[in-house]
């Protein structure tokens, strides 16, 4: 590989880049959303009990967990401090600014940018574009020499996802530096003394590439945007007060396109031709993916440019909230003013044509071992998965499979509780449990205080039948004997025929309360429900205004219950809906069945049930109707005799116009054939 070999240049011993802590996260702010997991190329993010943390040692730098969690709970590794150490020492320091510093600092001319760069105390300020002029030269003569194929090395993302996840193919990582450092050494060879240089740019991963002995440490401390203004704020610089400055020289020329996608390729004079694909592009999510397809072969290819973001413009360490397309546009504009503006100035490329821009690369190995199938299939059978079809590939966990989420928790990296079909079961299941564990628990202290309430009126309508029904049969007949003797133009007449009405009323209410004290049985037989139906309209006188229709969905009408009884039910839930109808309307009985049950439904469109109301229906002697109308047994009956049945009924009323049609309801559901014999 002549000219690129770095085995004339040793290099120092690399510090540990790999365990640089360029992101950590937020404990306080982390809701465990999982984002950052799916988001994570390296599957570097390992949820413990319930945390989200970044693993060092398999980071790649790409910031993607810190673009996509909402809660701010990635955090870059601030290197404010250490910068302004090195601007209060004795040796100059110099900034080299990413070319993608225009999508950044739109509002403000690049000249106004250099002097607040210069104002914080740097000795000089440069354009990282010259660098990557040399980088782009360095990839033309290489595919003039070699023939790859290569996988370029501008973006650190791209360089550490190889070494850790793809040490197989570090021989095919281009033997080129990185634009950041190609601008590094070139301004370290023409500087008259030792000087410090701090990068400025997008970019989270040249945080750890800065920190690898590989490079022979050109770069002593790396800013993002977002920390170079947050150094403004700091300062107090404004762009009003600033005086206006230009980069130092060298001048960067198409390498000021190197943050787009396939500015690389512009910049060398290469082209991405579909038809030889000598040259391939990529960038963005699917970085991973294009360097699979070229492991396995799937492409052939010289040279696979590719960007670990969807160019650097996207970087984590950008500020603004510019759209991606805002922001090429600014680069665009930027590098073609700047173009006319350099013709004639020297070019980097002939000053620094025999500069040594090679490196080499380390083998970072973090795979994971593949464990046992045994191991695996434990795993998947815990999160439900006991056939090939349970397991969906959602990747909802972050993980492209079920096995390979189930080898990350093998592994320690990941949870269970990832798995979303897995965690909304489990959920289903607990709520589905709870919420039926209420509803038994409030059904049960009904029918108990209903079945406390139905004994005690059983016991007090034994003592009145006992107590009231002789004396009060005495009144009746004494009072019908005085109203046949009575005539119609004695002022009696009024009087007997008031004790006989009211007599009449207490003998009502007396019968009512014998439904409770005579504990009745269900006598069961065969019923054809329709039947019924028909049988319990005859049984209501229907006003002109009324209309009662019937709505049968039966497919089977016959069931075993007590004819008289059932007949009864009915009969007062009509007339209910009868009373709530006084300027007319329609009442609806619907029939439907189960395998198990059958269903009857009585429905109005009268006045409805205030909802202060609905929880006293069923309570004997509770009435809204005027003295005299109604006794308030009726419901209560018909709620003895469905529960001795071991049938339900439940009611749902609107009595406010405002929130709707009002009206009523009443659904009661009945086994169809004997569960048990059951007395009141």
């Amino acid at each position: 590989m002549s000219g690129f070999s770095a085995a004339n240049n040793p290099r120092p011993a690399p510090r540990d880049c790999a365990i640089f802590k360029a992101v950590r996260t937020a404990p306080d702010r982390c809701r465990v959303c999982y984002t950052c997991v799916r988001e994570c190329p390296a599957k570097a993010i390992r949820i413990i009990d319930g945390q989200a943390t970044v693993l060092h040692d398999r980071c790649i730098g790409c910031g993607n967990c810190v673009r996509v969690c909402s809660q701010g709970a990635k955090v870059i590794t601030d290197s404010t401090g250490a910068v302004r150490d090195l601007l209060r020492g004795r040796r100059p320091v110099t900034a080299i600014v990413a070319p993608s510093f225009p999508a950044e600092f739109a509002e403000f001319d690049y000249r106004v940018l250099v002097g607040m760069i210069r104002a914080l105390g740097f000795a000089r300020v440069n354009e990282v574009a010259f660098g990557a002029d040399l980088v782009a030269d360095r990839y033309r003569r290489l595919l003039e020499e070699e023939s790859g194929p290569f996988i370029a090395t501008s973006c650190p993302a791209v360089v550490l996802y190889v070494e850790k996840y793809h040490p197989d193919l570090i021989e095919r990582l281009a033997p080129i530096v990185s634009p950041m450092a190609a601008a590094a050494r070139a301004l370290r060879e023409r500087a008259v003394e030792e000087i410090r240089v701090v990068f400025i740019g997008p970019c989270t991963a040249k945080k750890i590439e800065s920190r690898d002995g590989l490079i022979a440490d050109e770069i002593d401390e790396v800013l993002t945007f977002a920390e170079l203004r947050r150094m403004f704020a700091e300062a107090g610089l404004e762009p009003e007060g600033t005086a206006p400055s230009d980069f130092d020289p060298p001048r960067g020329g198409l390498g000021s396109l190197f943050p787009l996608h396939g500015g690389l390729l512009q910049a060398a004079d290469l082209k991405e031709d579909l038809l030889t694909g000598d040259v391939v592009t990529a960038s963005g999510r699917g970085f991973t993916s294009a360097i699979e397809e070229f492991r396995t072969g799937g492409m052939r290819t010289r040279l696979l440019e590719i960007l670990a973001c969807n160019g650097c413009i996207m970087g984590a360490g950008m500020a603004t909230d510019a759209p991606l397309f805002r922001r090429r546009s600014r680069v665009s504009d930027y590098a073609r003013d700047r173009a006319g503006e350099a013709a004639g100035g020297e070019d980097p490329r002939t000053v620094f044509r025999d500069l040594d821009l090679s490196r080499s690369y380390s083998n970072l190995d973090q795979r994971l071992d593949q464990p046992a199938g045994e191991e695996i299939t434990v795993i998947l059978e815990r999160m439900g998965k006991y056939k090939p079809e349970d397991e969906l590939n959602c990747g909802a966990c972050g993980y492209p499979s079920c096995r390979d989420h189930a080898v990350a928790i093998l592994k320690g990296l990941a949870e269970s509780e990832m798995c979303l079909p897995y965690t909304i079961d489990r959920l289903n299941l607990t709520v589905g449990e709870l919420a039926r564990s209420n509803r038994e628990l409030a059904a049960a202290q009904e029918a108990l205080m209903q079945s406390e309430r139905l004994a005690s009126m059983g016991q007090l309508a034994a003592g009145i039948a006992h107590e009231v029904n002789n004396p009060l049969g005495v009144v009746l007949m004494y009072a019908h004997l005085m109203l046949d003797d009575l005539k119609e133009e004695s002022r009696l007449k009024s009087d007997a025929r008031t004790i006989v009405e009211q007599a009449d009323r207490c003998k009502k209410i007396v019968n009512g309360l014998l439904h409770f004290s005579r504990q009745n049985k269900v006598l069961r037989e065969p019923v054809d429900i329709r039947e019924l139906v028909a049988g319990s309209r005859r049984m209501v006188v229907k006003p002109e205004n009324v209309a009662i229709e019937t709505e049968d969905r039966m497919e089977n009408p016959v069931a075993e219950v007590d004819r008289e009884q059932l007949l009864q039910v009915l009969t007062n839930l009509l007339s209910n809906s009868l009373a709530a109808l006084p300027d007319g309307g329609r009442i609806t009985i619907a029939t439907a069945d189960e395998p198990r049950s059958v269903i009857i439904t009585v429905s109005d469109t009268g006045v409805g049930i205030p909802e202060e109301n609905l929880a006293k229906i069923f309570e004997p002697f509770f009435t809204t109707k005027q003295i005299g109308r109604g006794t308030g047994l009726g419901l209560a009956v018909t709620y003895g005799i469905i529960k001795m049945h071991r049938g339900e009924i439940s009611v749902e009323s609107n009595a406010d116009p405002g929130a709707g049609p009002t009206g009523t309801t009443f659904t009661v559901r009945l086994p169809r054939h004997d569960p048990g014999e059951q007395s009141l």
